[in-house]
């Protein structure tokens, strides 16, 4: 009985229209909104990889040899699972172009094919034409390049340059390349051509760096989990990495994942937001209601049946601003389908997907019944005998006990949620318990910036529009409270992203040491060194060179068992990883712990590991990595561990062995070259005329490319940002709209004692600016920390205060405030006092 008069009451209030409850349904709206177009448009791009995964691989499968091709007895294998097969290499190497005695270079991912690339989608070219046409050339051998490297090198289709030494002409530049995001990051834009017209350029020598990637179309119902565990089991030491179309673009669905989740819990920071925003303008109508509250209670509504009216008619209400924000949130990405599909380099499959939807509608909901509970909790407390009086404000300050612990419930609810959807627990309970200690810290603030003006107001004698403003915010009502909880909270997790998106954006440049190398340059022949080293050492503008022999393999066993399965998946045992030799360690090198092996040692294979790395995997020294290099496993016992400053830009391997445990090994060797920079050009032009087949990749550039990677990820950020700023606008009006009644009175009373609309204005200025420069401050203290404890704790780079970011946010916040509540100022001011004083008796 009372669940049916509660909803025919709220049935009838709900008649009134919604009146008070805009900012209430923007704010669920928005936040909503933002969640759902985020994870909309993540899993279209899932949807897109998925679907196109074979195309983007180059392949239903892929098999991947580092530093060589598969021998006769993998490429039979190979061909017997397969219906077709293509074979690709991948490598950097430098593009020359030579005109009037001036030679250009740039450097470029080259990829080399054979006639039955591609296996899977059609290559684009410009002037139009079959790639088969254009890798034939004429008096030289045909190459298509990226539109980028053409014009930095100044070619057009018809002209001609250089590989190593090998000379070709380029036919078109590419516009489209199928399986272009399944290759992973590359420092230089592409060039392709076949790999039978690389033999004479020098480019493919035993031990250069690059793989070699065997495509294959496999017969239909193909058991992709049984070839896997078959090319496993079958060439375990030779080191074949095997790759299928379930996952055809790794590293890019690796990137979509973690930045949507991370861009959903920005979202869910806006959601937080505006759940301040959702209580405040259910604690201010619930304040409008208390005349009829009390008559119901006169006429004997029980407690349970007013907090089920309002709890049904804020329900209602907050089902409409969770609808409009899944409208918004699925409409959107839609709308703008064509634009992000341009603007992305993978497909895409836009559509209605229900998940995300349903994700977004779950927060809200949690976050409408988390933010709104407390308050409707409270209407229990009027009584009929506080008819017309404000008796929310004078309220106890929790309420019942039944409803506090609902409420933690719902938290740990909304929490628990999160962390599922997320599926990155570490990163979700840090931002709960960011938000969480935010609200902590600023509702310890409200009651101390309550505190000191109740006791400053005395001081300001002399300055009435002060005195007011002070006794305005040091008053009973509860005024601080929710504007600081909801301004601050809002510019806390503005500042908060301030300072990430800063120091994302700052960790290359900031990290870079004030002595990095000029250039690196790899594939340098053993034959080549010492001619290398002598021309570097007869030049006075160079400081310093640094060189080392190099081998990439891969870290497959750990005493005995299962590399990943020992590392958790450590970045070291994730893929290849550079290995080197040395007789005896140079003079910055630092042993922590062991020794190193005697110069003419010559017995079973010693390992020198780098030490964090090895603390982080958990290695002692007299533990046994395997590593497979070149098809054949090497097992070393770790007898040291050593510093290793990767942030240096420099040479630095975590891996170091005895030589004779690489004895007959083919390899190529690596150098950095310190040279002032007016010396750089002559630098790598003789070189390069020297030893064609090196590799000079110029550190500025390669810190150029990864800056702009991490550009786009900051810009992501920042729209991120963009929803949670508008969303805290929407409360900041919500709050100033909520206290004009309390205004209007106050400034009704003030007038009958004889102020003038000046003086009163000046007071309400003074407040706002008063309670916006004091949730600021706070705001600024708890975003800085923070942004810090994302970028210590889980990015792992050094933090550096964005000063520029913050004051800006807190000085445009503040500034909010005051204009938020000057323009619900001039109401109350136009009011006349009788008729505001006569509603009040």
């Amino acid at each position: 009985m009372s669940l049916a008069t509660a909803a025919r009451f709220a049935r009838r209030e709900l008649r009134g229209g919604v009146h008070g409850f805009r900012i209430f349904i923007a704010c669920l709206a928005l936040g909503v909104a933002a969640i759902a177009g985020v994870g909309s448009v993540r899993t279209a791009i899932e949807a897109g990889l998925s679907d196109q995964g074979a195309v983007l691989l180059g392949g239903d499968a892929q098999a991947e040899f580092t530093y060589r091709f598969a021998s006769d007895e993998e490429r039979a294998w190979l061909e017997g699972i397969s219906t077709d097969i293509s074979v690709v290499t991948d490598f950097r190497s430098m593009a020359t172009v030579t005109r009037d005695g001036e030679t250009e270079r740039g450097l470029t991912q080259v990829k080399s094919v054979d006639g039955a690339y591609p296996l899977l989608g059609e290559m684009e070219l410009d002037p139009p034409m079959p790639l088969t046409q254009a890798l034939e050339g004429g008096d030289l051998p045909g190459a298509v390049m990226a539109p980028v490297l053409a014009d930095r090198l100044g070619l057009t289709p018809g002209d001609s340059f250089k590989l190593g030494t090998q000379a070709f002409t380029l036919s078109a530049v590419i516009l489209r390349e199928p399986d272009d995001a399944g290759g992973g990051f590359g420092l230089g834009p592409r060039t392709l051509v076949r790999t039978e017209d690389l033999g004479n350029s020098g480019l493919l020598a035993p031990g250069s760096l690059y793989e070699s990637e065997y495509r294959l179309l496999l017969p239909p119902g193909s058991d992709l989990d049984a070839l896997k565990d078959e090319a496993a089991e079958r060439y375990r030491e030779g080191g074949i990495r095997w790759r299928d179309s379930r996952n055809g673009a790794p590293g890019v669905a690796r990137f979509v994942e973690r930045l949507g989740r991370f861009l959903v819990l920005v979202g869910l920071s806006g959601l937080a937001v505006g759940g301040i925003g959702v209580s405040a303008a259910v604690r201010a109508y619930l304040a409008r209601k208390t005349s009829v509250i009390a008559t119901l209670r006169t006429l004997g509504a029980s407690r349970n049946t007013i907090f089920l009216t309002y709890f049904l008619q804020i329900g209602a209400l907050s089902l409409v601003g969770i609808a409009l924000g899944l409208i918004l949130g699925a409409g959107v990405p839609l709308l703008f389908a064509p634009i992000i599909s341009s603007a992305l380099p993978v497909p895409v499959a836009f559509t209605l997907y229900p998940a995300p939807l349903a994700e977004a509608a779950l927060y809200g909901v949690l976050t409408a019944l988390l933010f709104t509970l407390w308050p409707l909790a409270r209407t229990e407390e009027v009584r009929a005998a506080t008819l017309f009086r404000d008796a929310l404000d004078s309220a106890r300050g929790l309420p019942a006990t039944r409803y506090v612990v609902a409420t933690l419930a719902l938290l740990l609810l909304l929490v628990g949620a999160a962390t599922l959807f997320a599926g990155d627990r570490k990163i979700t309970l840090w931002t709960a318990a960011g938000l969480i200690a935010a609200l902590a810290v600023l509702a310890l603030a409200a009651t101390g910036i309550r505190w000191l003006a109740h006791r400053a107001a005395p001081l300001s004698r002399g300055r009435p529009a002060l005195r007011w403003a002070l006794s305005a915010i040091g008053g009973p009502r509860e005024t601080a409270a929710s504007v600081v909880l909801s301004l601050g909270l809002g510019l806390t997790v503005l500042a908060a992203i301030g300072q990430i998106d800063g120091n994302l954006r700052a960790a290359i440049s900031r990290d870079l040491p004030e002595v990095a190398p000029s250039y690196f340059f790899v594939d340098i022949q053993p034959n080549q060194i010492d001619g290398f080293r002598t021309r570097l050492a007869e030049d006075p503008a160079v400081s310093r060179v640094d060189s080392a022999p190099m081998l990439r393999g891969v870290v497959t066993q750990i005493n005995g068992r299962d590399a990943r399965e020992v590392a958790g998946g450590h970045w070291v045992v994730r893929g290849d990883r550079g290995i080197t030799y040395a007789a005896q360690p140079d003079e910055r090198t630092t042993i922590t712990a062991g020794e190193w092996w005697p110069e003419d040692y010559a017995g079973p294979p010693q390992v020198s590991f780098a030490a964090e790395e090895a603390e982080e995997i958990g290695l002692e020294l007299g533990d046994e990595i395997t590593l497979n290099i070149l098809g054949r496993d090497i097992t070393a016992t770790i007898t040291s561990f050593r510093e290793v400053d990767f942030s240096t830009a420099g040479i630095g391997f975590v891996m170091s062995l005895n030589p004779a445990a690489l004895a007959g090994a083919p390899h190529t060797w690596i150098s950095t070259v310190y040279a002032e920079p007016q010396a750089e050009a002559a630098i790598l032009r003789d070189l390069a005329n020297a030893y064609p087949n090196i590799t000079a990749i110029r550190v500025r550039d390669a810190i150029d490319r990864v800056s702009e990677l991490l550009e786009g990820v900051a810009g992501a950020i920042r729209w991120g940002a963009a929803a949670t700023l508008l969303t805290g606008f929407l409360v900041l009006i919500g709050a100033a709209s909520a206290g004009e009644a309390a205004r209007s009175y106050e400034a009704a009373v003030l007038k009958t004692l004889g102020a003038s609309r000046a003086r009163i204005l000046q007071s309400f200025a003074l407040r706002s600016a008063l309670l916006g420069a004091a949730a600021g401050g706070v705001a600024l203290v708890a975003g800085i920390l923070g942004g810090w404890a994302v970028s210590h704790f889980l990015m792992e780079t050094e933090f550096s205060v964005m000063w520029g970011s913050a004051l800006g946010i807190i000085l445009g916040g503040a500034l909010a405030t005051l204009l938020a509540g000057l323009a619900f100022a001039w109401r109350p001011l136009s009011t006349r006092p009788a008729r505001v004083l006569r509603a009040r008796e």
